[in-house]
């Protein structure tokens, strides 16, 4: 089963964000006898590492990390996380799902497409990160620079995310919505609480404020979105004093907007009601990510019929979930989807992926590859 003793020798690898612990060397090693020529693109202390073979035809790309979150406390885990443990029909350890078995089923795919000499096989490439899990400033992101200084472009792109739900092929996510985030500070006047004529209670001033932009419709969302949504994360008033009134009130919140919504246009409609209610207040904005979408196309039905020919299902396209490393691949890839195992355990103790879905995946891959450099 060469798609399970991959997985296990890159789970076997303690990755902690951003440590790759090796992974992406061991990789290369499988890629090279197969013509896959290896750069790496490290930055920050961040491994990353760009694979590709030959330079003609259409390029199909898979991407993903080899980095995990940490495991969390060890004596929960009914084995050792970095110990790969097969048992009750499962492949148990940090990473399993998330997605170290994608990888090893993304090289078995590949590899098989190359000894079968399909033709176009020159057409491969992979982008693997040790920094998807953590900060991403130093990632994939720098790689996406990196090819785009060079005109290199991305023709289609599956992402090894785990996304099913249920089971194997139930879900494929062709977008993502973007994340912007904002630091308001509201001012008031900081007082005795037995003297409200000499103070500006920021917490009362502001609440009217924030009910109202929790309250609002930011879009309808449309048939691949759902509506923007609005999340206060953090607020923090106060000196920790009883009978003093704050200063300042700070508020830390967040929208997952879809492609029905712009960040400029966010962003004004917030300004324009902290105006409105006459706040005195400073705000900083982060942006996280830009929303993306791959409508129908040739990768979404070749994705969907190689699942529906290798396990039977038909499956569904979704957006639904944070945020990820399609984000940046996007700049420079018209078609771009997320497709891996169940990910029901990822982050979790004890993570595991079913042994009986390994090869299927691999099959998956190697089939949706095929028709996409063949076609």
């Amino acid at each position: 089963m060469p798609v399970l003793a991959k997985a296990r020798a890159l789970i076997a690898r303690p990755s902690v964000t951003p440590d790759d612990a090796g992974c992406l060397d061991l990789i290369a090693s499988w890629l090279v006898p197969l013509g896959f020529r290896i750069e790496r693109i490290d930055a920050g202390g961040v491994s990353n590492l760009w694979a590709r073979r030959g330079t003609s035809g259409r390029l199909v790309c898979f991407a993903g990390h080899t980095d995990v979150v940490p495991p969390g406390p060890l004596e929960q885990w009914t084995s050792p996380p970095f110990e790969p443990t097969v048992r009750d029909a499962c492949l148990y350890g940090r990473g399993a799902a998330d997605m170290k078995s994608s990888i090893a089923a993304c090289v078995v795919a590949m590899e098989r497409l190359v000894n079968r000499r399909v033709a176009n096989a020159d057409s491969l490439a992979l982008l693997l990160t040790s920094d998807e899990e953590g900060d991403a400033v130093d990632g994939t992101v720098r790689v996406v620079e990196a090819l785009k200084a060079r005109k290199e472009a991305i023709d289609f792109c599956i992402v090894g995310e785990p996304t099913c739900v249920a089971r194997l092929g139930d879900t494929i996510k062709n977008g993502r919505r973007g994340s912007l985030s904002a630091r308001l500070a509201v001012r008031g006047v900081q007082g005795h609480v037995a003297y409200p004529h000499l103070v500006k209670n920021p917490v009362h001033l502001a609440a009217p404020a924030l009910a109202e932009l929790a309250a609002t419709a930011w879009d309808a969302g449309n048939e691949y979105f759902p509506p923007t949504s609005f999340q206060i994360s953090n607020a923090h008033a106060g000196t920790g004093a009883g009978n003093v009134v704050p200063g300042s009130f700070e508020i830390m919140f967040n929208f997952r907007f879809s492609t029905a919504s712009t960040v400029e246009g966010l962003q004004s409609r917030v300004h324009a009601l902290l105006d409105r209610h006459q706040l005195e207040y400073g705000i900083r904005w982060t942006l996280g990510a830009h929303p993306f979408l791959t409508q129908s196309g040739d990768l979404c039905a070749a994705l969907t019929d190689a699942i529906a020919t290798e396990v039977g299902i038909t499956t569904e396209l979704s957006t639904t979930g944070g945020t990820s490393d399609g984000r940046f691949i996007a700049d420079i890839c018209p078609q771009l989807v997320e497709f891996g195992p169940v990910n029901a355990s990822i982050h979790k103790v004890d993570e595991s992926i079913a042994v009986a879905d390994l090869e299927p995946l691999a099959r998956i891959y190697e089939h949706t590859f095929e028709r996409l450099i063949t076609t």
